[in-house]
């Protein structure tokens, strides 16, 4: 029932319009356009050098980064974050999508092993935290914390390492199998991101919490993480020379923005049809959502810099038009 002023009486819900919810979405996705343009505009004019950048890029890679996963780990109880089904759909989509691009760039760019692996990964992995998350609360609130959770542990204890394996191995082509397995597992075991996923894992399921100082200082580092990272982006697009990259870096977005969403929602509709209308929901935002933000910083030291922060300006500038597609689907 509808008063004369058009409100209603009875205190139902009304399915915002879509205008408003391209509206939400902007309010979400211009502020990371934002953070890009002061470093893009700090780096440019001089107010940070690209020394500058290359030393940020490293705190948030061996600091801000790593103390984000242990706190999304960490904060969330174990059995809460175990969904077999969701897990399964999205496993299986991330590597099916990560291999099919990993043949792709092997086909196209031979002689690259490491470069290939990193390419591979921006199509594989999302910006869960800093895009996907706040959408997905829009549209899937009461599974929005259990889908980024679940999210997160693919991408952080598969795709990533699965990447960093593959890039390493490449390095170190005409080794014995044992050597360049010994030199991974040692690489990996001092990753700043591993040892940090590791250790979030084992509070959630111990229970055990840190000490409140030093909970606190995670929590500083880690809220520094998101606003770092895209301000090194931005300076990292500084000289881009975009002709160079334009081929490699459109592969990877129309891997990130179209092929993987397909396989998530196929691999949905085969394996986990009973699955919760919100997960549901959640996964194919998350899925859909550009590539990861730290994607230069992963592909700096295996000479993908450029390639990787072209691959995130253009997925991220695409994304507008395909997030806001489909919260009017959603």
């Amino acid at each position: 029932m509808r008063s004369a002023g058009g409100a209603r009486e009875d205190g139902a819900c009304v399915e915002p319009q879509a205008q408003t919810r391209m509206i939400d979405v902007l309010s979400i996705t211009l502020p990371i356009y934002i953070m890009i343009a002061v470093g893009f505009v700090a780096t440019r004019f001089g107010a940070a050098s690209p020394a500058d950048i290359r030393s940020l890029g490293s705190f948030v890679i061996r600091f801000a980064l790593p103390a984000l996963l242990y706190k999304s780990l960490a904060e969330r109880p174990f059995v809460q974050i175990l969904n077999a089904q969701y897990l399964v759909v999205y496993v299986l989509a991330t590597g099916l999508v990560f291999a099919a691009m990993y043949a792709l760039a092997r086909y196209l760019r031979p002689g690259d092993p490491s470069g290939d692996a990193i390419q591979a990964l921006g199509s594989s992995c999302a910006n869960s935290g800093f895009v996907g998350y706040p959408i997905a609360l829009l549209c899937a609130a009461p599974a929005a914390s259990v889908a980024v959770a679940l999210t997160m542990i693919v991408e952080n204890f598969l795709a990533i390492p699965l990447s960093l394996a593959l890039a390493e191995s490449g390095r170190h082509v005409g080794k014995s199998f044992s050597a360049v397995a010994r030199h991974l597992v040692v690489r990996l075991a001092r990753n700043p991101m591993i040892i940090a996923i590791a250790l979030g894992a084992a509070t959630s399921f111990t229970g055990v919490a840190l000490p409140k100082p030093l909970a606190r200082a995670v929590d500083m580092l880690a809220m520094g993480s998101g606003a770092a990272a895209l301000f090194v982006v931005g300076g990292t697009l500084v000289g881009l020379k975009v002709g160079g990259v334009t081929r490699d870096a459109a592969r990877i977005v129309a891997g990130k923005q179209f092929l993987f969403p397909l396989v998530v929602l196929a691999a949905q509709l085969a394996l986990a049809p009973a699955l919760d209308g919100d997960l549901r929901k959640a996964m194919f935002i998350f899925a859909s959502s550009p590539t990861l933000s730290i994607f230069p910083l992963l592909g700096r030291q295996y000479g993908q810099e450029r390639v990787c922060a072209a691959a995130v300006l253009l997925a991220t500038a695409l994304s507008f038009l395909t997030m806001s597609a489909l919260l009017l689907v959603l």
